[in-house]
């Protein structure tokens, strides 16, 4: 079964260079400048199937952050289409979907809710999201008060308790310690034996091939390479003379 797919999709991005004035904005409403285009993706197409455990990888740039935000719904293409099916949950940048006024436990119930849980599923599962997190009592302090890493261990606690069909990460374990980081490796073999999708986002293709059976190369908005994660990222390796 297909969960996400992506035909001929291609996003671009219109660069702001300070100020202009009022005609200038006018005259590019009607004709976009290439000039002032960025092509964050062109013309990229890949289907992902539920359960597959999937890496993208690249350079600064690639458009890696961008495909996982389309897959998420907080942006559109400007041509092709993006289809996902299931429920999903993103850990896109640390700390978003927080409200950094709220305490912990406020925001474990907040996103539960965006999420369509009910109050008694989200009381359910809030004992084991503070046990895993491991923040302790912290939980009922503003998130604004937390560490960084209290920050990603609260983020990753929520976002794999709320039980998705499809887990989007992007580097989000690149922060905490090696136990909390196994902990969370441990979580999401859990999660994959259980038929679930994860694509992943990282500059570490280490983690990349611990994490993902496949891996998807983007290189300066264009799909590279697309295949077994071994094979891709030993092209990757030896196409930036990086280590994997």
């Amino acid at each position: 079964m297909i969960v996400i797919q992506f035909d001929n999709v291609s996003k671009i991005y219109q660069r702001h260079t300070g100020q202009r004035l009022l005609r200038d904005h006018v005259r590019d409403w009607f004709r976009r400048s290439e000039a002032q285009s960025f092509h964050a993706l062109q013309d990229v197409s890949f289907r992902i199937e539920a359960g597959e455990r999937v890496g993208i990888v690249g350079q600064n740039g690639a458009g890696k952050s961008t495909t996982l935000s389309l897959m998420a719904g907080l942006s559109w293409p400007e041509r092709g289409t993006v289809s996902v099916s299931g429920r999903i949950t993103a850990l896109l940048e640390l700390g978003s979907g927080f409200h950094h006024d709220l305490t912990g436990i406020e925001n474990i119930k907040l996103n539960a809710s965006l999420l369509g849980f009910s109050r008694k599923q989200t009381l359910g599962m809030i004992d084991e999201i503070i046990e895993f997190s491991g923040i302790g009592d912290f939980v009922y302090e503003p998130i604004r008060t937390y560490s960084t890493g209290m920050v990603m261990r609260l983020a990753f606690s929520v976002a794999i308790n709320l039980n998705p069909d499809i887990l989007i990460t992007d580097e989000i374990l690149t922060v905490g310690d090696a136990a909390f980081q196994e902990k969370c490796l441990g979580r999401i073999q859990q999660f994959t034996d259980a038929g679930k999708t994860i694509v992943s986002v990282s500059h570490n293709p280490g983690m990349i091939k611990t994490l993902c059976d496949r891996a998807i190369w983007l290189d300066h908005g264009h799909l590279i390479q697309d295949g077994k994660a071994s094979e891709v990222l030993r092209a990757y390796a030896d196409h930036f003379a990086v280590s994997v």
